[in-house]
């Protein structure tokens, strides 16, 4: 879900400015500057990483998350283990089951004393600033809003009058405990990213890890939370009326006693992931780790300050493909520099293979608009084009061949993941998109991981021809088609599939409009 409410927001008609309320951000607030713990290694998960970590010095130990359900309770799990800090980053964290939950973790810890800093892109807390408050007013809770609206019961009014600033988001997902474990990866909090029967599920990857790129992920926790950008809560949002806690503390009852919830409870019981962590039994691959993060000024700067833009750095980290690239991105937008890059590639004899969601799949239809524009232009010039099927069930795939690739059942794509050579792999927020590249700030890490660049390639070679649709050039170089496997044998459809003429013909006109540098 990625920048839903801006891309629609650069609809907005200007004129409304006229008759919309004005707020400003408030001047001069006090940020009590904070930075990571660094002498973690009396806690519980730093004396059982500490022996690992000793027998391979330098590297980092990763432990892929493609299943929702393990990616949730290893979040909560470890917000149980966390005996000093909760660092928390995350473009989303919705109120729903599994929100609730992990609020509820948080709070859990903070009782027992662990110090959490909570940042969250202030885009989506809308209808969250008494949760907000209330946690916030815990002592040993303090959360920040990062690029916050001034106007709390008024967005629309600060998306008009003040557009150019909230245009820009922190697209940024982490969570790092004790300063030992840190996950970083592609999902936000919400029930549709851990397989929790949200009605739009989506298929995504994080990745644990343990080692020395943890402290990069800490450090670069502290740019963004003691950024200019990051408001404390308390200057944008009324104290919590007195009851608020008590209605929170009913909410996460209700929660775990709902029917829904229960086969979250069933996970938290039976994953093993953190009891072989913190029993040293954790498989690891032990690998060189990169972070690769835009600077948080990146929001308040002109659009060309590449200086503070994670993208060539991500490129220089991946390093020049000599055999295959194989992407996988949700908002896939090349552009036009994009297109020639992937193009000469193809003709130097790479294999350029791209997985983005169908038409069908897709939960920001203005984003294909965009895509659709480089389609025939990159299968002409040799990428191969993957657009994944609504629905597409990927634990079957799991079940029958292994192939643990970047997510479980779904509906849409939500994995941003880049494997080179089938040896480095990117796993993080951001996305083949000018959005990523230019108006958000995004994180992930560069692994040299021959374990896991060569799993997301077998994915590819594996599970997407039966859960994606292959898009290709139509007989005689006239317009595209899309290849689906079925069981019963190949099925070749001369428009989007399961789309309907209308959303096709409103999707033809999006594509000429000239808004690529919003999606």
């Amino acid at each position: 879900m990625h920048g839903n409410i801006t891309r629609l927001m650069a609809l907005a008609p200007a004129l409304l400015a006229l008759v919309c309320g004005c707020a400003s951000l408030p001047t001069n607030v006090a940020r009590e500057p904070s930075t990571a713990f660094a002498d973690t290694g009396d806690t519980r998960l730093g004396r059982a990483i500490a022996d690992r970590a000793a027998a391979n010095p330098g590297k980092t130990g990763i432990h892929a998350l493609p299943d929702g359900r393990d990616a949730f309770a290893a979040r909560v799990l470890l917000a149980q283990a966390a005996d000093r800090s909760l660092d928390l980053q995350y473009y989303i964290w919705h109120e729903d089951t599994t929100g609730r939950l992990l609020f509820e973790a948080i709070w859990q810890a903070a009782e027992r004393g662990v110090r959490v800093r909570m940042l969250l892109d202030d885009a989506n807390t809308r209808g969250l600033d008494g949760a907000i408050a209330a946690l916030d007013a815990h002592p040993n809770i303090e959360v920040r809003l990062f690029n916050p609206f001034a106007n709390r019961g008024f967005r629309l009014g600060d998306a008009i009058t003040d557009f150019s600033r909230v245009n820009r988001r922190m697209h940024n997902k982490s969570f790092i405990v004790d300063s030992q474990v840190a996950i970083v990866g592609g999902r936000n909090i919400g029930d549709e990213y851990f397989d929790a029967g949200s009605p739009v599920g989506f298929a995504d990857l994080d990745v644990l890890a343990v080692g020395p790129i943890v402290r990069e992920v800490a450090v670069g926790f502290d740019r963004y939370w003691n950024s200019e950008s990051a408001y404390p809560a308390a200057s944008l949002i009324a104290p919590a009326a007195p009851d608020t806690l008590v209605g929170l503390r009913d909410a996460w009852e209700r929660s775990r006693q709902a029917p829904k919830t229960s086969g979250y409870l069933e996970a938290l019981r039976e994953t093993e992931l953190v009891r072989q962590l913190l029993e040293g039994r954790l498989q690891f691959e032990w690998a060189g780790a990169q972070l690769v993060s835009d600077d948080p000024g990146k929001v308040l700067q002109a659009l060309d300050r590449r200086e503070l833009h994670m993208l060539p750095y991500l490129e220089s980290a991946l390093g020049r493909p000599l055999r295959e690239l194989d992407l996988v991105s949700p908002y896939f937008v090349p552009g036009s520099e994009g297109t020639k890059a992937f193009l000469a590639l193809a003709e130097r004899g790479v294999q350029v293979r791209v997985l983005t969601n169908a038409l069908a799949a897709t939960d920001v239809s203005l984003v294909h608009a965009g895509y659709s524009r480089y389609r025939e232009e990159l299968l002409r010039g040799g990428a191969r084009l993957y657009e994944l099927k609504p629905g597409a069930d990927m634990r079957r795939h799991k079940r029958e061949n292994g192939h643990r690739g970047v997510g479980s059942s779904s509906s849409s794509l939500h994995a941003k993941t880049f494997s080179v050579d089938r040896t480095r792999i990117f796993v993080g927020s951001f996305n083949l998109d000018p959005r990523s590249a230019r108006l958000n700030t995004e994180m992930g890490v560069v692994l040299d991981s021959p374990l896991l660049a060569k799993r997301l390639s077998e994915w590819f070679d594996m599970v997407v021809p039966d859960s994606a649709y292959e898009v290709r050039l139509a007989a005689g170089g006239k317009g595209l088609e899309w290849r689906e496997r079925t069981g019963a044998g190949e099925v070749v459809h001369t428009s989007e599939p399961q789309t309907g003429p209308l959303k096709r013909l409103w999707i033809d006109f999006l594509s000429i409009l000239p808004i690529e540098w919003l999606l």
